[in-house]
C-alpha cells in the first residue's frame, strides 16, 4: 500500500523559501514516479515537479522553473520540494503523488491529502 504524507506548508512572504516534504516508503521511491501537484482556488491542477524512480529524470512546469527543486532521499524515506523567490501565484494547495506508466501514459494515482502553501504579497 502506498502512503504519502505531506508537510512543510504554511505562510510565507512573497520572496521567500519553503521547503516540502513528502514521507514515503522506501519502496515506494524506488518503484514509482514521484511528483508534486498543485491546486489554488478556481484553477486547474498542475503537475509542478516531477522525478523519476531512478532520481535521473527530472522535469518542472515552466512557471517554477529555476527557483523550485525536487529530490528525494531514500534514506530518509522522503521526497522533498525546495521553493524559493515564491510568488503570489505560488498559492496553492501542494499534493505528493506516485504513479506509473500504463499503456505508454503516467497515471498518477497515489495522492497524499495536501499541504498549504500561502504567498503573502
Amino acid at each position: 500500500q502506498v502512503q504519502l504524507v505531506e508537510s512543510g506548508g504554511g505562510l510565507v512572504q512573497a520572496g521567500g523559501s519553503l521547503r516540502l516534504s513528502c514521507s514515503a516508503s522506501r519502496r515506494t521511491l524506488s518503484l514509482f514516479t514521484m511528483g508534486w501537484f498543485r491546486q489554488a482556488p478556481g484553477k486547474e491542477r498542475e503537475l509542478v515537479a516531477r522525478i523519476d524512480s531512478s532520481g535521473e529524470r527530472i522535469t518542472y512546469a515552466n512557471s517554477v522553473k529555476g527557483r523550485f527543486t525536487i529530490s528525494k532521499d531514500k534514506d530518509q524515506n522522503a521526497m522533498y520540494l525546495q521553493m524559493n523567490n515564491l510568488a503570489s501565484g505560488d498559492t496553492a494547495l501542494y499534493y505528493c503523488v506516485a504513479g506509473s506508466y500504463r499503456n505508454g501514459e503516467m497515471k498518477f494515482d497515489h495522492w497524499g491529502k495536501g499541504t498549504q502553501v500561502t504567498v503573502s504579497s
